[in-house]
């Protein structure tokens, strides 16, 4: 490249979202990001991602917050950054397929509380699963004159993975009305030489702007993002220095320090940055010192490559195995897991594919046999439910597992009716704002014990001491 010819790269910066969720479980609480968001707006962030991933089921699972409120008030904190998050297509944020009535509204109550771009993929890369979703984001951005669609790949190896493949699958998302192509590799298996070739093959077949997406995991991912800006990429992301590296993203003050000087240079003030950071520092020491951040996922893991598991799949297996005080079983549930996901049809492995591989390997595992037992999504993903695979599914555990089932072959959301007002009946009486439907759509049970929760904090009501079985509520 020419030096007349800049090009600074662009960063989406993630340490609100994947970074720790991929290194603490998600669980860095609202408040505390709070602070530091004025400092985050004045970077100069293509995006900031902080919203949908795990975020949502954690919120109101382990932090009692009501995630729809989490993202008001990063809105009204980012003045002038945009605000991405993650969607998992026709799951949105959670592990079953919902009816396009639910992808659509949801869509537009992401849009509406502070959105701007909506990073949608499918866990199969099945894009049946992601039009609905493309289409409300185009709907609600003529609306609302906010709101891009971003069509995530899911990056994976396979014999089924060409270069073709990508290309092909690139065209046809510019064709289904996509701003911009995320190419998702969410174990950190694109290697650096292997970057060049597949964004200089998209890049010809198609005119959107290409983001890069990888995790650390592999020790791989710096060098990576170097050989892809250089192909022409657009945007990378990367996690704020004290949640970056392990299986979380490059750290963002080493990869502006590396393009410093260079067509590709971001212009970021690193003495801003360096700000930031050490607001950060603290938080992590101190999940450090609680266990909350283990030190097994901080290291480089080359055996990723093999095994193909991303960092936030990996850390559930060992709390899977942990709970079954199964540790000892790890490295064969790791070897299980590529045999598990031949079985299935040789699926990226990222949410939810990556949770119902890694679960099925556990289950394989300690019951000394395969199939033996199987969850009801092994039964679902078998069955189609999730959409189509690269790959024919193996035809032996089909008949092991759903003998004389019949098979789906349509998109599964053209079966469902819609199920907003249904949905909506059952959680009435808890409802204290629309966003509320969606939540308890999301996850029924989660939601119902957080509007109970936060019902009671209304009121002031301790429900420790509550006497529930005859209705008496201490104020």
């Amino acid at each position: 490249m020419s030096e007349q010819v800049k090009k600074p790269i662009q960063i989406t910066e993630t340490i609100l979202r994947d970074a720790h969720q991929s290194l603490i479980a998600t669980r860095m609480p609202t408040d505390f990001m709070l602070p530091i968001l004025d400092k985050m707006d004045q970077v100069g962030y293509h995006s900031v991602e902080c919203w949908g991933g795990a975020t949502f089921d954690a919120s109101l699972r382990f932090l009692k917050e009501d995630p729809w409120d989490r993202l008001r008030k990063l809105r009204d904190g980012f003045k002038k950054t945009k605000l991405q998050m993650l969607f998992r297509g026709q799951n949105i944020l959670g592990y079953r397929p919902y009816a396009d009535d639910v992808v659509e509204y949801f869509v537009q109550k992401s849009i509406s509380n502070g959105i701007d771009i909506i990073r949608i993929f499918d866990c199969f890369n099945d894009l049946r699963n992601l039009q609905a979703a493309v289409n409300a984001v185009n709907k609600y951005k003529v609306q609302e004159g906010r709101g891009e669609a971003q069509v995530a790949l899911s990056y994976t190896l396979g014999d089924a993975y060409t270069l073709e493949y990508w290309m092909n699958t690139a065209k046809r998302i510019e064709e289904m009305g996509a701003d911009s192509i995320c190419i998702k590799d969410m174990a950190g298996l694109l290697v650096p030489y292997k970057a060049t070739e597949l964004v200089s093959a998209m890049k010809s077949a198609t005119k959107l702007p290409i983001q890069l997406h990888t995790h650390y995991t592999s020790g791989v991912a710096s060098m990576t993002y170097l050989k892809a800006v250089e192909a022409g990429v657009d945007v990378i992301d990367t996690a704020m220095s004290p949640f970056a590296m392990g299986t979380s993203q490059p750290a963002t003050e080493v990869m502006v320090e590396t393009f410093k000087g260079t067509p590709y240079d971001t212009g970021f003030d690193q003495n801003l940055l360096a700000e930031i950071a050490d607001y950060f520092r603290p938080y992590r020491d101190e999940c450090l010192a609680n266990g909350l951040l283990n030190p097994k996922v901080m290291g480089v893991d080359i055996k990723t490559l093999l095994y193909q598991v991303p960092g936030g799949m990996l850390s559930n297996m060992v709390s899977q195995l942990k709970e079954q005080n199964a540790e000892d079983k790890y490295y064969d549930v790791l070897k299980e897991i590529p045999q598990v996901r031949k079985d299935l049809g040789e699926p990226p492995l990222v949410t939810p594919s990556s949770q119902i591989v890694g679960t099925q390997a556990v289950f394989n595992v300690l019951m000394g046999e395969r199939y033996k037992m199987a969850t009801k999504e092994t039964k679902a993903v078998l069955r189609g439910e999730y959409g189509q695979t690269v790959k024919p599914m193996s035809q032996e555990v089909i008949d092991k597992v759903i003998p004389g089932v019949e098979r789906i072959t349509c998109r599964y959301a053209d079966l469902l009716d819609n199920e907003l007002d249904k949905l909506e009946s059952e959680m009435r009486e808890y409802k204290q704002q629309d966003e509320d439907v969606l939540s308890y759509a999301l996850f029924p049970q989660v939601a119902m014990d957080f509007f109970k929760y936060r019902q009671a904090q209304q009121e002031k009501v301790d429900m420790t001491q509550a006497d529930t079985a005859n209705g008496a509520y201490p104020i």
